[in-house]
């Protein structure tokens, strides 16, 4: 797919319906499928430590039966066409994704639509959904590497609403209500600021009429949008955490501190640092240096989120308990190194031909389109974001990345959570 052929404010066709809902269509007539994807403000920015994990709660439940079609009647309807629908509860909002034959575009439609308008939270079904994230809850307790990260959230958070785990806690889940659900629900489900992307065989104007149909006349008066989320400054000095696990044989490490907006305007600059730091071939300079030539690590990375609010910027490894401070002091020596010296120009045009080379890979499937135009909306990264993208790596140089890594990064200002035996 070169630029030409990427979907572009020449290509998709962009509508705001009256009650707020904003529609994102592009035709796709490669394969007689379609995906649509969907946003609701709806999210645990919403939540309070006491009700940690109720948006997500709500999203689960939302599909376990409406006022018109019990758990099993949603499920053998979509079954019987070899269509999938899901719904996931997040941070800022909760969402949907579809996917099936474009003849059946409008059944889909209809099913997230009553989903979405109807849902009736049936007390068995609800008790179920408890059941299921209380399981998974039990689970995080025995994973180094979910608790380490819920550790670094906990730790560098603190008193943010990015320091709350968005899947509860086991006191928290095990108190929330049906009625919590459902008053969940009438406070922050509603059209006004939702996203429905429509990505396949279906002609701009068609899936424009068919969201129409199924949300035009979509209203709740008494609708609270949360989107805004506070800034978090970073970690004043070196801060440490370690959440004890006897039992087990591997040490997990967070380490890291708040991030840039994906809004700011060095973000693509801050995103290839992170990738030549820890993600490009085996998990770049850090899997490098960590896991290929100290042979300390089972995995090795770091990852960039770039998000509505001060998404963290967070280096990770697994490796043997005795190893956890070796490992870390590998870490700062790639942090200082990125900050220190400028990256050769074969490293940044690799990692360059990396990130432009693996766009169209993301572009292949109708959902990976309708994902990526979603972005575009959510994050208002402007229609002719994929267009613009390769130039805009290109054109990042290496003062640019070591201007990003002195200004994102820091050896000091971090907080580090480690989980597994304590020596």
């Amino acid at each position: 797919m070169h630029n030409g052929r990427y979907p572009s404010s020449q290509t998709i066709c962009r509508q705001e319906l009256p009650n707020g809902v904003v529609v994102l269509a592009y035709e796709n007539f490669a394969s007689q499928s379609v995906a649509v994807e969907g946003v609701i403000w709806a999210g645990a920015l919403a939540e309070t430590r006491a009700t940690a994990g109720l948006a997500n709660f709500t999203a689960a439940s939302l599909m376990r039966g409406t006022h018109k079609r019990s758990f099993d009647q949603i499920y053998e309807e979509l079954e019987s066409v070899g269509a999938a629908l899901s719904f996931s509860g997040g941070v800022h909002n909760s969402g949907f994704a579809a996917h099936g034959l474009v003849e059946d575009l409008g059944l889909m439609l209809d099913i997230a639509a009553d989903v979405l308008r109807q849902p009736a939270f049936p007390e068995d079904q609800v008790l179920k959904v408890r059941k299921q994230f209380l399981t998974s809850l039990q689970m995080r307790a025995n994973d180094t590497g979910r608790m380490a990260n819920l550790a670094f959230h906990e730790l560098v958070y603190n008193g943010h609403p990015y320091g709350r785990a968005s899947s509860g806690y086991l006191e928290t889940i095990s108190q929330l209500t049906r009625q919590d659900l459902a008053d969940f629900y009438a406070n922050f489900y509603g059209p006004q600021g939702m996203i429905v992307t429509i990505v396949g065989a279906v002609k701009a104007e068609d899936a424009i009429a068919s969201v129409n149909a199924v949300w035009g006349d979509w209203q709740n008066e008494g609708q609270k949008l949360i989107t805004a989320v506070p800034d978090m400054p970073r970690p004043e000095t070196l801060l440490r955490t370690h959440v004890p696990m006897p039992d087990k044989q591997q040490a997990d490490i967070r380490l890291g501190l708040p991030g840039p907006l994906r809004s700011a305007p060095d973000y693509l600059d801050a995103s290839l640092m992170n990738s030549i730091l820890g993600v490009f071939g085996l998990m770049g300079r850090i899997g490098l240096k960590v896991r290929e030539e100290q042979g300390l690590a089972y995995y090795a990375y770091s990852q960039l989120s770039g998000g509505l609010g001060p998404l963290p910027w967070i280096a990770a490894a697994g490796v043997a308990p005795t190893a956890v401070d070796q490992a870390c002091q590998s870490i700062h020596d790639e942090i200082a190194r990125i900050q220190n010296e400028p990256v050769s120009a074969d490293e940044l045009a690799d990692n360059q031909a990396y990130r432009t080379g693996s766009m169209p890979m993301a572009l292949e499937t109708n959902s990976g389109l309708a994902d990526i135009i979603t972005d575009m909306e959510v994050f208002q990264l402007g229609l002719d974001y994929l267009v613009e993208f390769p130039d805009k790596i290109r054109a990042i140089t290496p003062e640019r990345i070591q201007a990003a890594a002195q200004k994102y990064l820091s050896t000091e200002q971090l907080g580090v959570a480690v989980a597994g035996p304590v020596l």
